[in-house]
């Protein structure tokens, strides 16, 4: 994979905020989309995006796939490890996603009863 289209595809905020996660917790998109709140579009959008540069990887579960970070490449780009390890603790948004991991991690929630709880309201 070309390092240019790996930078081109770390060029938005949405996209750096999934690695974030992944970086700590494999998770399916309806994880992501409630965690991030955004909706599923946006969210599968930029997965594919990492997917095609080759930043994260999926397993199938059920009718689920579970993503989590190619760990072969942050190995062969250890920018992109630094970035995702250390530079991303200044990303306020970043930091936001990790406390809601870290209530969704908590909680007795999963894939399947996430979308329909309210977890994560104001």
């Amino acid at each position: 994979m070309e390092i240019i289209e790996v930078l081109k595809a770390l060029a938005h905020e949405n996209r750096i905020r999934i690695l974030n996660l992944l970086a700590k917790s494999e998770l399916c998109v309806c994880e992501l989309e409630n965690i991030m709140q955004v909706n599923q579009s946006n969210a599968s959008r930029h997965l594919a995006k990492l997917k095609q540069v080759n930043l994260i990887e999926g397993r199938k579960k059920a009718q689920w796939i579970y993503y989590h970070l190619n760990e072969k490449m942050l190995s062969e780009h250890q920018f992109l490890k630094l970035l995702i390890e250390d530079e991303l603790n200044n990303f306020a948004d970043a930091r936001a996603d990790l406390k809601r991991l870290a209530k969704y991690n908590n909680s007795s929630l999963s894939c399947e009863t996430l979308p329909e709880s309210n977890l994560f309201s104001k």
